[in-house]
């Protein structure tokens, strides 16, 4: 059936929408939406903590860590949690991208360059597996990285609360 689709597809290989579903479920960064739990948040708490790195010593200049423990503690880990948000902003925007194209039922491509753009109305059955694509593989994605946003997001405010009450 897939030669079928190249046959009557102008689109080149790399535009198609389930060209780059595939390039990004396969690609380092972008997989990490499609792991198990643990494997999803493992490079999420890896970044938190190499990014202690930046911002303990920029929090460390405001609050000595030997004389205000609980504010260095605190503001250095909402600190922390801007590159892992950075990181899954980046990760929800792609898969967004992506999701948005399996779902258009006309695609628009480009045959050479900016100048020559043209759309391809994409036949009922490559609409279909498109959307079935959207629906039970990328969706899941996009609502644990916004679920995780969010609480990160939560995390932050509710270290910033507490440092504020202090």
């Amino acid at each position: 059936m897939m030669s079928v689709i190249k046959s009557r597809c102008p689109v080149p290989p790399e535009q198609l929408p389930i060209n780059q579903y595939e390039d990004m479920r396969d690609s380092w960064f972008y997989s990490w939406g499609g792991r198990s739990f643990g494997g999803y948040l493992k490079p999420v708490v890896m970044l938190w903590v190499i990014s202690w790195i930046i911002s303990g010593p920029i929090v460390a200049a405001s609050f000595k860590p030997g004389r205000y423990p609980l504010p260095f503690v605190l503001l250095a880990s909402a600190g922390a949690l801007t590159m892992p948000m950075l990181a899954l902003a980046q990760l929800y925007v792609g898969w967004l991208h992506v999701g948005q194209r399996l779902q258009q039922d006309a695609v628009p491509y480009e045959e050479s360059g900016w100048y020559d753009g043209q759309v391809w109305q994409k036949p009922e059955d490559v609409l279909n597996r498109d959307r079935l694509i959207m629906d039970y593989q990328v969706k899941p994605i996009l609502q644990k990285v916004r679920n995780t946003l969010g609480a990160l997001l939560g995390l932050g405010v509710g270290l910033v609360t507490v440092w504020q009450f202090l």
